[in-house]
């Protein structure tokens, strides 16, 4: 079986390997763009479909239309890896995939698509033959969350499988639990063959002098950041005004018949569901607040729950369905206003830190430790981390707009005036901050000794895509 499956791995490297290896050869780790194509690559879209369910598309788009007695090209099986079947629906889903993550699709090619789905389900193969354990109940929490997202964008589970023409929720679950358990197999197995792979030092010289100096990367400019946040505190009658203004809201539903949805569009706070009415459709693997969860699952059906705070601020819930452990359920969220009095209060105090720090009265980072409102910082000193790799290194570039443009123009050792901030992600929510820039590099060409550690990460890929390219060919 593998054997006839490497030839069909061999018969599409000229679309898929053969630019990838070109451009390891010049030293550079890269994905392959293609080359542009002269086939029309246009298929419908919809712009409401979701980037990582996408595959579940449940139409079939037609090679050719029919027109007065022409024949019409049906969907048709393109590859048979083992027991998984590629149909050039496939292909046209993954065509949606990249235009939905913004990605243009002008010099993608087909054959291209089809070799990273022959690709993808041969790592699925090779990775149930090996006995690869994957954990079902894992892959069902995450096709779980998946529906959820899709079921609040939405509006209910009904819409949901109208909009992509499925006749029940369980077999749609059941489309939706295939392919995520073909990517983790997929993930599993290039994880087994690239896993153990190390690099050592000398190996990492090696290739960064194999570079011919005027082809070495060049990497932008970063910065290390430090910062002190502050909250104001919310006075106790501000929030009991949220709490009593609740009650009323849910008084009048139940003892006049007013409409939950129609305050939620009106009055709710929270901007991924007010739009809809404060509907979402929640398991008990949804990734809600665990306050907002309790509550959630100790109501009936047609019951609204008593005012409740999380991190979020305060809300009240209506179950409107329950599907055994599954909820359809609607939300209002309202926050305590914070008092002008309590924002200058908290600014002052962090002004006067931050004339500390200037002063040389304290350092930055003590002045973190001691004065941060900030948990996640403030035991390193109000060191920020990048969330994509850990490291204390944030390229400039990069940089969310809003720390961007606070930190832009301070030097090294630096410290910003004290400023406002409205957090997006929980709306209400206002803390002021102090910025020091503690570290700066500009844009240069690499240094083996100043960037070790990238030279060494993209010395690894390149070992990892050749260990790769080695598995695919042993297995001929």
């Amino acid at each position: 079986m593998m054997n006839r499956i490497s030839k069909i791995v061999a018969g599409i490297a000229v679309c898929m390997l053969q630019p990838v290896l070109a451009q390891e050869n010049t030293g550079e780790v890269a994905e392959s763009t293609g080359t542009p194509v002269e086939r029309s690559t246009e298929i419908p879209q919809d712009t409401t479909v979701v980037n990582q369910v996408s595959e579940a598309a449940p139409q079939a788009l037609p090679a050719a239309t029919e027109s007065k007695g022409e024949k019409v090209k049906v969907d048709g099986v393109v590859s048979v890896i083992g027991d998984y079947i590629i149909l050039e629906s496939d292909i046209d889903k993954s065509y949606i995939d990249l235009q939905n993550q913004g990605v243009s699709i002008k010099d993608i090619s087909r054959c291209q698509l089809l070799g990273k789905l022959m690709e993808d389900k041969l790592y699925a193969h090779q990775a149930v033959q090996d006995s690869l354990e994957v954990s079902d109940k894992q892959i069902m929490a995450q096709t779980e969350q998946q529906l959820n997202y899709l079921v609040s964008q939405v509006g209910t589970m009904e819409n949901l499988l109208a909009y992509y023409k499925k006749s029940d929720e369980e077999s749609f679950k059941e489309e939706l639990f295939q392919i995520n358990k073909i990517r983790v197999l997929a993930e599993n197995m290039q994880s087994k063959v690239v896993d153990e792979i190390e690099i050592t030092p000398e190996e990492v010289r090696q290739w960064y002098n194999n570079i011919p100096e005027d082809e070495r990367p060049v990497f932008g400019a970063e910065l290390e950041i430090a910062q002190i946040v502050k909250e104001p505190e919310v006075p106790e009658e501000e929030k009991q005004k949220v709490v009593n203004r609740l009650r009323e809201m849910k008084r009048d539903i139940e003892e006049n018949g007013a409409s939950f949805a129609t305050k939620a569009i009106l009055y709710s706070k929270d901007p991924g569901s007010s739009t809809k009415g404060g509907f979402y459709h929640v398991t008990k693997h949804t990734g809600f607040a665990k306050e907002f969860m309790d509550v959630a699952y100790t109501l009936r059906e047609g019951e609204i729950s008593d005012p409740f705070e999380t991190d979020f601020g305060w809300h009240i819930i209506k179950i409107d369905k329950i599907r055994g452990q599954e909820l359809d359920l609607r939300h209002i969220l309202l926050m305590p206003e914070i008092p002008q009095d309590a924002l200058d209060k908290t600014q002052k105090e962090l002004e006067e830190v931050r004339e500390k720090i200037i002063n040389e009265e304290v350092s930055f980072a003590d002045a973190a430790r001691e004065f941060s409102d900030e948990k996640e910082t403030k035991f390193e000193g109000g060191q920020l981390r990048n969330p994509s790799n850990m490291d204390t290194r944030f390229e400039l570039t990069k940089l969310d707009p809003t720390l961007y443009n606070q930190v832009r123009n301070l030097k090294t050792g630096e410290v910003s005036q004290v400023y406002k901030e409205e957090d997006q992600k929980k709306p209400g929510r206002i803390t002021f901050k102090i910025l020091k820039v503690t570290n700066k590099y500009e844009d240069h060409k690499a240094d083996y000794v100043k960037d070790y550690m990238k030279i060494k990460e993209l010395a690894l890929k390149e070992k990892q895509i050749k260990a790769i390219r080695e598995w695919m060919e042993k297995n001929h």
